[in-house]
């Protein structure tokens, strides 16, 4: 018998699975051929510009006035039921599914000879590392405290070693839903990926594991990680990975323009 949390996490995994099965079956023709044409040319993304990020910081200083009331709203309604809803949720922003959905991609790739598959599969790589570092970056130099340690909404002690800015969990689960659902480009699929996302960001609210303003800024480095991975959005001269893939392996580059 597996313990009541490996039980439920082997449960949880299945289902989301499922949902990103389409990335191999239902992959846009382009993905499944061999051409080597980036799906976005950098030169025509959008760039990120500095008052987007102050518009962003600004938006998530403005949802710390939520904080509270939205943590006394969660713990007062919070119960067993919604507990094992969290329980299941939360693994879409935990290793076990970004980590198995990234190595499956990568090895139908190889397997079937399909470089598109593959590419994706290594954009989504390169999201999960640019998300996962800037989180833990984030963490490090916000330190702020979690909710189940201490209700000073404003307790951020920069290098303490307190980590709830941002929610680590939130950051993945975006960085995985925003370059699934750009990868399949489906309208029912970006619904479906957004709404467990949101599933894992309101899991740690409802644990007491992160305030409100830290999940959003999760949501906002997962998102942002995706879309310059991809090449939707970039920074400064800075172009998208270029994932290289081949029947025998691949590989991955990062350029800047000046």
């Amino acid at each position: 018998m597996y313990p009541p949390e490996t039980a439920r996490a082997r449960r949880a995994i299945l289902p989301i699975l499922l949902l990103a099965a389409p990335l191999v079956s239902g992959f846009p023709a382009r993905l499944q051929g061999q051409e080597q044409v980036p799906v976005v040319k950098s030169e025509e993304a959008p760039a990120i510009k500095w008052w987007h990020g102050a518009i962003a910081a600004g938006g998530i200083s403005a949802l710390m006035l939520l904080d509270r009331p939205v943590q006394r709203y969660a713990q007062h309604n919070s119960g067993t039921g919604a507990d094992n809803v969290a329980s299941v949720v939360r693994h879409f922003g935990q290793p076990e599914v970004y980590g198995t959905i990234t190595v499956g991609l990568l090895a139908t790739g190889l397997a079937t000879h399909k470089p598109g598959v593959t590419r994706a599969g290594g954009r989504l790589l390169t999201t999960l590392v640019l998300a996962g570092g800037t989180a833990v970056v984030g963490k490090f130099v916000a330190g702020r405290p979690r909710p189940d340690e201490s209700l000073d909404l404003d307790g951020f002690s920069p290098f303490s070693g307190q980590a709830a800015m941002p929610s680590g969990h939130s950051t993945m689960a975006f960085a995985l839903a925003t370059s699934l659902a750009d990868e399949i480009h489906r309208p029912w699929a970006t619904v479906g990926l957004y709404t467990v996302a949101t599933g894992v960001a309101w899991s740690r609210i409802n644990d007491n594991r992160h305030w409100l303003s830290d999940v959003a800024a999760g949501a906002l480095v997962g998102i942002t990680s995706a879309k310059l991975a991809s090449g939707r959005w970039r920074i400064f001269h800075l172009r998208p990975p270029s994932v290289l893939a081949a029947p025998n392996g691949m590989g991955l580059g990062w350029s800047a323009q000046f």
